[in-house]
């Protein structure tokens, strides 16, 4: 049985997008290199047709994993998100307390994590040590390098 995934209305279109894509216009590409190496002749000396097995099988896989993760996807409420302790969804304003900076991260589901976009997956070890703490907290989160104090200046939506 698969586990839930909460995404936002966002997140959950752009994997609806991507397993489109992955339908209507990889899948065909890789039946054409298919039918191309098939062509080609011999099937048990072929190496192009063996690559193309192959990422046919590692396609498959792809859109059997984000068909999984639609059907089991769970759009979150924005609007009955708690602002008083660190959840999923909550924007989290961060101090680091050795280096007196500050960085801000919004709290998602793995599939929507993006640090570029300062999304951060609530699987990471930093996400996890947050979870439930408030405004004012310190928080250390451990780290391979060591272990990092923050303190938790906002949550916002």
């Amino acid at each position: 049985m698969s586990k839930v995934v909460y995404l936002t209305e966002e997140g959950l279109q752009k994997l609806q997008a991507e397993l489109n894509h992955l339908k209507s216009v990889e899948r065909p590409a890789i039946s054409r290199m298919i039918a191309e190496a098939r062509d080609k002749g011999d099937l048990s000396e072929n190496a192009e047709y063996d690559a193309a097995k192959e990422a046919q099988g590692m396609l498959e896989l792809k859109i059997s994993k984000l068909e999984d993760t639609v059907a089991n996807s769970r759009i979150i409420d924005e609007s009955k998100i708690d602002l008083t302790k660190v959840q999923i969804l909550n924007k989290i304003k961060l101090k680091n307390l050795k280096t007196n900076t500050t960085v801000e991260y919004m709290l998602v589901a793995e599939s929507e994590a993006n640090l570029k976009e300062g999304k951060l997956s609530v699987g990471t070890p930093i996400a996890k040590a947050l979870m439930g703490k408030k405004v004012n907290d310190v928080v250390d989160v451990q780290i391979p390098s060591g272990t990092i104090q923050f303190q938790i200046i906002e949550i916002s939506r």
